[in-house]
């Protein structure tokens, strides 16, 4: 089908379904459709993310397939959506909280998927049928969903008893109370929103009791004690509840309680911000009267710019040195131009990576450029990029927190190898190639606005358990610009005299080097084990690329001659088109991308049609 169908904007029905068809889908739909069905197929892989701009879009079938992994934050603006069927895959995770903004979806199937948690999310939805059966859905069913018309939940595991009650401060917005919704007229209607009006008139009275009386308690409390209160607090990885909330978040609340007879789906309030989940950008003061401290400046400066794209949580130095030893040496495991990332392991076993950048990179920086920063990695959403889970900005110390990949990079995997790791397959190492370079295409052509790497290299690509590719330091150019280091040896477009004069093509280029090092197993630069004449990869391999028995000789030796040479021919094709001395002459990664599917289309039909007799050692190496 091609990665890209954005070019098809006169496309609103759009029927691809029961054509057997496999690999991920297409990551740029047609933007315009109003009506999607590709049920029925073999697609692997994760929804799509450029789904979420989709507006127009009302119906999406993407049912009995292999879809896997666990759905982004993507629906925020699908208030148009009415049918949603992602039944019989392999999804996984929690639902993500912004279904609940899906104000006219009145048909979801998810049965028979891997998803866990609660559905609380899908309450207050004008559903008339919902399917949720053979999933691992825990916790109550709300009773909002119990009066839908067509309901099926079997096959999980409910807790039985009577639901706790909602926690202090928490709201929904209700898109089920419309007239005549569910058949109770205007008398209903009129008695739900004067239970409505009560129960918001209590939550406001103890919401404004509480913060007199905190405010109270935190004038007559000295300044060393509240340090010595928020040193103590050492949570690991804790959401903020609502006792954490800041006053304008509590402004914001009794704000929603004065218009909630409006029930408008399109509220000012951040529905995200009163859940239970971390879903909010910063951490609120414990005591208002420490908004003063300059700890407290960069919570405030991401209060200002708190929207529903920015997820990442803040995380205390505290919780962060106890669970590195202190950055002790024996937790690091990297270090770059800007920072050094260290292993830190919770007492609940909880594992994360946490860079801490460099202190001389922020010398005469404002407090809000890293705010900005953030927001902008916090919107970065992709099944091959590295996503942030939060950040620390305490006493002087800007730290970035990302999932732990136990791993490793790709670096590790094709020049650090040991008795322990397996050399990678063909197959492996061409999935790679094109998971990378989707996340390069989505930061390139996808993102709003582009963005430039600038630090594309294998040590920045890490691998999943699965050995799917994460491209990390994603966002990070602007320090990069700031080193006096450049991208790193080996992997500079020719035209890079200094970071600032990286472009896209820059990027392009420097991909192009690690599909080099995949394909030959070498590195980009190596003057300690190679002679003179080979030392700098780029420069010895290029001459080899067009010719077939130099290519062949090329080859990872690690692979033992496991590959189809047609495709390692292929391959060899696209790294001479991105490694072009001249930026003009490089393709856009949209291209790249295209030409890594075909490659892997070609081959699986060539092995599809193999004869019986065919040599059985490329059976599991058909790319």
């Amino acid at each position: 089908m091609g990665y890209q169908l954005s070019n098809l904007k006169s496309v609103t029905h759009f029927d691809l379904s029961k054509n057997n068809l496999n690999g991920n889908i297409p990551y740029q739909l047609p933007p315009n459709a109003a009506h999607i069905d590709l049920s029925h197929n073999s697609f692997s892989g994760n929804v799509p993310y450029s789904i979420s701009q989709m507006t127009d879009l009302k119906d999406l079938y993407l049912g009995h397939n292999q879809l896997n992994g666990q759905l982004s934050d993507m629906f925020g603006k699908l208030s148009k959506f009415a049918t949603l069927d992602l039944s019989y895959n392999k999804l996984s995770g929690n639902l993500p909280q912004s279904f609940a903004n899906l104000s006219s979806l009145n048909k979801m199937y998810l049965q028979n998927n891997q998803f866990s948690g609660s559905i609380d999310v899908l309450a207050g939805l004008p559903l008339s049928d919902l399917n949720v059966e053979n999933n691992r859905f825990t916790g109550w069913i709300p009773e909002d969903l119990k009066n839908i018309e067509n309901i099926e939940t079997g096959g999980n595991s409910w807790s039985s008893g009577p639901a706790p009650p909602p926690p202090p401060g928490a709201a929904r917005i209700n898109h089920r109370s419309k007239e005549g919704q569910d058949g109770g007229g205007k008398s209903s209607v009129n008695g739900l929103a004067i239970a409505g009006i009560i129960m918001g008139v209590l939550v406001v009275l103890a919401l404004l009791m509480a913060v007199f009386s905190r405010r109270s308690s935190a004038s007559s409390v000295p300044s060393h004690f509240l340090d010595e209160e928020r040193a103590s607090q050492r949570r690991a990885f804790t959401p903020l509840t609502s006792q954490e909330l800041s006053d304008d978040l509590r402004a914001d609340i009794c704000k929603n309680f004065k218009d909630h007879k409006s029930r408008d789906s399109s509220a000012s309030l951040d529905a995200k911000a009163l859940q239970k989940s971390p879903s909010i950008g910063f951490r609120a003061p414990l005591y208002d009267g420490m908004s003063s401290l300059k700890d407290d400046e960069f919570a405030n400066q991401l209060n200002a710019r708190r929207s529903t794209s920015f997820l990442a949580v803040s995380y205390s130095l505290a919780d962060l040195q106890t669970c590195t030893c202190n950055f002790a040496t024996g937790r690091l495991i990297g270090k770059g131009s800007i920072g050094r990332v260290y292993r830190a392991k919770y007492a609940d076993g909880k594992v994360i990576a946490v860079k801490k950048i460099d202190s001389s990179l922020f010398q005469g920086r404002k407090p809000e450029e890293f705010s900005e920063i953030i927001q902008k990695i916090s919107s970065l959403h992709h099944p091959n990029i590295v996503e942030l889970l939060g950040y620390c900005s305490e006493q002087g110390h800007n730290m970035l927190i990302y999932d732990y990949f136990r791993n490793g990079s790709l670096h590790e995997f094709l020049h650090m190898s040991d008795d322990y790791s397996k050399p990678l397959t063909w197959n492996t190492r061409v999935r790679i190639a094109l998971g990378t370079a989707r996340a390069v295409e989505y930061l390139h052509e996808v993102f709003s606005p582009s963005i430039v790497h600038k630090s594309i290299k294998s040590s920045n690509i890490l691998l999943d358990m699965e050995l799917n590719p994460r491209l990390s330091d994603c966002g990070l150019a602007t320090f990069h610009q700031l080193t006096s280091q450049n991208l790193g040896a080996g992997y500079n477009a020719p035209e890079c005299s200094s970071p600032s004069a990286y472009t896209l093509k820059s990027d392009v280029y420097s991909f192009g080097v690690v599909m080099l090092e995949l394909l030959t197993g070498r590195m980009p630069l190596d003057s300690f084990s190679k002679p003179r004449s080979e030392q700098c990869l780029v420069r010895w391999a290029m001459p080899q690329l067009i010719d077939i028995d130099a290519l062949e000789k090329m080859v990872d030796p690690a692979l033992r001659g496991l590959y189809p040479p047609t495709s390692v021919s292929r391959f060899a094709d696209i790294i001479a088109l991105c490694l072009q001395a001249e930026p003009e002459f490089r393709p856009p990664m949209s291209e790249v991308v295209q030409a890594l599917v075909r490659l892997v289309q070609r081959s699986s039909i060539n092995k599809r049609g193999e004869s019986p007799g065919a040599s059985s050692r490329l059976d599991d190496y058909d790319y």
